[in-house]
């Protein structure tokens, strides 16, 4: 006996009337027409059946904070980082869990169900460190969270971010992080990616660097990490997040870089929302868009994720935590508006993110984790069109979120008509 049955699902890979059996929180059977019953029977009725949307790029211990002190007037990242550090004297571990734990339940909703967030160690009393691992452990039941030790202010500008460091990896902080580009000097930049890199070697950990997050193309961190990501072996467990510098780079310097990338086994996290938002700020016009080179990447082999960054907060006013709306954006920006380029665009909060964050158990195959998200929407390139609705949201085999169908009555005379803007969509009374 099976515990959930979904009939009639199309998959993202283009299969159809697709029946998905869940036994004990895993999928037992996947086929058509599966002869089985379970005490419950979901029917998606032809529509999207995908893995949970993942954000691989996040900072929950800022979400939420809009306003606090005060409000971006610029709405730059120089600004964003100051405001910051005007905060973080205020900040109480409480304040941070509870909007953390907000964003979940809306993460949740939103059919997100794995996260990695970047958490503040520049600030002494890693309060934010305390606040998540807290957080991190009482979501585990619903939702994946990898935590990156994050140097904001600089691993050797900050005089005690190697001490904290250490802190927050024996507090239990998953992955080491760090941002060379804001160091005082490239060389510095440098160095601080030389010894990060050699302190998750010798701890096992993975590393995911905010790297070259600027519009100046001889920022070139990401060079350095591919180098010592080889010098220490660490193949498949490195990632370099925004690289937008890469958006600026002569054409002549990435047929060098990406090759390096490629050959160091480093994924790639862009961030459309917030890379499209602080990006370009000192052009007139031309104004450049920012985003690092992800049809490029690709094309090499690169595995190549979208995160959403920010939501809410000192950087960015905006957003609900919705992966979907990341992907529209990628979608935009990079002018990936192929059949397969929009593809790329659902996988690169999907699958592509999976990967790079190493999630065991993910994906929509015989033995994987029953977490799954029925979606109002027949394909990939719908959902991304429509922002679809999250229909159910399952973890290990349990609905843990549902969401009414989306549709609009709509009478021109006598003739009622409920639309739901799918490309089928239209339904008369």
């Amino acid at each position: 006996m099976l515990d959930l049955i979904i009939r009639n699902a199309t998959l993202p890979d283009g299969r159809q009337a697709q029946d998905i059996g869940i036994s004990h929180g895993h999928i037992a059977a996947l086929q058509p027409a599966l002869a089985a019953q379970a005490p419950r029977e979901i029917d998606a009725a032809g529509q999207l059946v995908t893995p949970p949307f993942v954000d691989s790029h996040l900072h929950l211990d800022s979400t939420l904070s809009l306003g606090l002190p005060r409000l971006n007037q610029t709405g730059t990242l120089l600004e964003g980082i100051a405001l910051w550090g005007e905060l973080k004297p205020h900040l109480t571990a409480e304040a941070i869990y509870e909007r953390a734990r907000k964003l979940c339940l809306w993460s949740i909703a939103k059919g997100t169900l794995a996260i990695r967030s970047h958490v503040d160690i520049c600030d002494d009393r890693l309060l934010a460190v305390e606040a998540l691992t807290q957080l991190r452990a009482e979501m585990k039941p619903y939702i994946d969270i990898q935590l990156v030790a994050f140097p904001q202010d600089g691993f050797l500008r900050h005089p005690k971010s190697a001490e904290n460091l250490a802190r927050a990896l024996a507090m239990g902080v998953d992955v080491v992080g760090g941002i060379p580009h804001f160091e005082r000097t490239m060389d510095e930049g440098a160095e601080s990616v030389r010894r990060l890199t050699r302190i998750a070697a010798e701890h096992g950990l993975r590393v995911d660097m905010h790297c070259d997050e600027s519009d100046d193309p001889l920022s070139r961190h990401i060079e350095t990490l591919a180098a010592e990501t080889v010098r220490h072996g660490l193949h498949g467990r490195v990632a370099g997040s925004h690289l937008t510098s890469m958006h600026s780079m002569d054409n002549y310097y990435a047929s060098k870089l990406i090759p390096l990338i490629r050959e160091a086994g480093i994924g790639a996290i862009a961030n459309p929302l917030i890379n499209i938002t602080l990006q370009g700020r000192h052009d007139s016009y031309p104004k450049r868009r920012g985003m690092t080179r992800v049809k490029e990447l690709r094309a090499a082999g690169v595995p190549v994720a979208f995160g959403h960054d920010c939501v809410m907060d000192p950087w960015y006013p905006q957003g609900s935590h919705d992966m979907l709306e990341v992907a529209s954006m990628g979608l935009h920006v990079g002018q990936m508006t192929g059949v397969e380029e929009i593809k790329a665009c659902f996988q690169a909060v999907t699958s592509a993110p999976a990967e790079i964050l190493g999630l065991e158990g993910y994906g929509l195959h015989v033995g994987a984790q029953a977490n799954l998200v029925l979606l109002q929407a027949a394909d990939p390139i719908e959902a991304i069109r429509l922002r679809a609705e999250r229909l159910h949201v399952i973890r290990r085999g349990a609905v843990i979120a549902q969401t009414p169908k989306r549709e609009t009555l709509v009478t021109l005379g006598a003739v009622p008509k409920f639309i739901d803007f799918t490309q089928g969509g239209l339904k008369t009374l």
